[in-house]
């Protein structure tokens, strides 16, 4: 299984004012989702998209996260991900852009709200 998670709706979408320091919340997230696939009940590898200021945020620190730096729009780079992944992966992408959602699942990855990653990886 592969989750691919669009970092910037992610963090937009928290209520409790995560977004107004995107590095510091890209930060959370990245350490929040390397404890992701113990959650799971099948293995995933992870992969991240960042774009801005939450670029700012990425390092080796978070094992078990793979980090992609976009430039510019994170989507271009997520549905590069998504084009290069394996056909027999699951693929599965974390936004809430619906012309991002058009895009991956043309591609045949499905698409969740960040509620469905939120719900696996708070406390």
């Amino acid at each position: 299984m592969l989750i691919v998670v669009d970092a910037a709706n992610v963090v937009g979408s928290r209520p409790d004012g995560w977004w107004r320091d995107r590095a510091g919340a890209a930060r959370r997230l990245l350490m929040r989702l390397s404890t992701l696939e113990q959650r799971l009940t099948q293995p995933a590898e992870v992969v991240v998209v960042l774009e801005g200021a939450a670029r700012a945020a990425a390092s080796d620190e978070f094992e078990g996260v793979r980090v992609v730096l976009a430039d510019g729009s994170g989507d271009d780079a997520i549905v590069d991900v998504v084009a290069a992944a394996t056909e027999a992966e699951r693929i599965t992408v974390v936004t809430a852009d619906r012309g991002l959602r058009d895009r991956i699942e043309a591609l045949g990855a499905e698409s969740v709200g960040p509620r469905w990653l939120l719900d696996r990886i708070d406390c």
